[in-house]
């Protein structure tokens, strides 16, 4: 199939046309006339990469009633995602050949975007057993984690490390000492205080990081941290490249733009793990991304049932959705504020986390895969969660006003979504 798009504006180099063939992109400039099966008429409006999101749940299988590999990869598309990182956190845990290969073949039927998955770091995630980095590796593991908990042996970590290197393969990490943690539900701060609910110290997070980028140090292995959501997190991973150690970094939407100063209430939609820090935490975030220190952005997508976040802080699960608000939040709030510039959102979205893992996307230049999104910059809408293709709702941005809105979306040249159709 091919497809030409015309009339699209590109970052720094105008309005052109963008022709696909073989579902590569074949040629980039100013009217263009091949014969192609489709035209799009972009009208101006900006093409970029597709974005890639190195951190997301899919649930499937074993929590299906949250999301499945379908529903979360529509939601992908809708939010201009087109490849996406799957988190092993689900029942049974890719932890062994059979276990990872049913993930993948589920993957091969009904993903709607390219979707990578994760292997766990030890058996069932339950940080005891490591599992076989090799096979695991062969067997099409994009990275290894146990993203939810925290390995919380050093001994484990190391051992890990190690493997991991070996297997030319990456340690991506969740960062929580569980004997710093205290049952809390939020951020250890005024707003817990203020609601009486358990409080989660900054230091459960960076006292883990600093422990692991000195096995990284050791090692040599890729240490990547998901989620950095402190001050003094951020200072350790900005000590830790000045030392050569190979540490990347990434930093959730929400984590941007809320402090625990914007919880209203006792309402579990502002419940993720880590949690909404103080806002000088938030700012710390923001000058790591502008520095360096945090290489990329990540949505941490956590779907959960309506019910399930019904409960408060103390008896609901952690987590908010995000792979559908955010762009548009990021660019509304953070990129027409000039805090950041839209080029530099759009390379922490596309550029930057498939350079931290070597992948082939996040470019839209000639002989690339044709992963593209087509955004509407100008109009402005109110967020919707009953639109959402994810079937999570759990969000603490209902009702904000965004534009930057993903209007196609393309993968290998094929069109995965269009505003204002209905995909099933």
């Amino acid at each position: 199939m091919t497809l030409l798009i015309k009339n699209a504006n590109l970052l720094d180099h105008g309005a052109v046309d963008v022709f696909i063939e073989r579902g590569k992109i074949a040629s980039i400039g100013k009217n263009l006339s091949e014969t192609s099966d489709e035209i799009i008429d972009a009208n101006g409006q900006y093409l970029f990469p597709g974005f890639v999101d190195v951190h997301i749940h899919l649930r499937e299988p074993g929590g299906e009633s949250k999301e499945t590999i379908a529903s979360g990869t529509r939601a992908a598309a809708r939010g201009g995602f087109t490849t996406v990182c799957s988190m092993p956190n689900t029942n049974p845990v890719p932890d062994s050949q059979e276990t990872l290969q049913n993930v993948l073949d589920r993957i091969n039927e009904s993903a709607h975007v390219r979707v990578l998955p994760y292997a766990a770091i030890t058996k069932k995630q339950l940080g005891g057993t490591l599992v076989d980095f090799e096979a695991l590796k062969n067997q099409g593991a994009f990275a290894f984690t146990d993203d939810g908990v925290g390995v919380q042996s050093a001994d484990m970590m190391y051992k890990a490390m190690k493997q991991a290197k070996r297997s030319n393969a990456s340690i991506v990490a969740h960062c929580e000492e569980n004997s710093l943690v205290y049952n809390g539900v939020m951020h250890d701060g005024e707003k817990n205080q203020e609601l009486n609910l358990p409080g989660i110290p900054s230091i459960s997070e960076s006292v883990q990081i600093a422990r692991d980028v000195l096995l990284s140090e050791a090692t040599g292995c890729h240490y990547h941290v998901c989620h950095v959501s402190t001050k003094e997190a951020v200072r350790v991973i900005r000590d830790a490249k000045r030392a050569g150690i190979p540490v990347t970094a990434e930093v959730s939407p929400h984590h941007l733009l809320l402090s625990e100063d914007h919880i209203p209430s006792d309402d579990a939609n502002y419940k993720m793990n880590p949690p909404l820090r103080s806002e000088a935490d938030r700012q710390a975030l923001v000058d790591g991304l502008l520095d360096g220190t945090i290489d990329c952005i990540a949505t941490d997508h956590a779907p959960h049932t309506e019910q399930e976040k019904s409960n408060g802080f103390l008896n609901s699960p952690f987590g908010i959705v995000g792979l559908e608000t955010a762009f548009p939040l990021l660019y509304t709030h953070l990129v027409k504020k000039k805090i950041f510039s839209l080029k530099q959102l759009v390379d922490w979205l596309t550029v930057k986390p498939s350079q931290v893992f070597g992948l082939p996307y996040g470019k839209l230049s000639i002989s690339a895969p044709a992963d593209l999104v087509l955004i509407d910059l100008d109009q402005e809408v109110a967020i919707d969660k009953s639109q959402f293709a994810s079937k999570g709702r759990n969000t603490p941005f209902e009702g904000w006003k965004v534009k930057g809105l993903p209007v196609v979306t393309i993968v290998e040249g094929e069109v995965v979504y269009r505003k204002d159709e209905i995909h099933v």
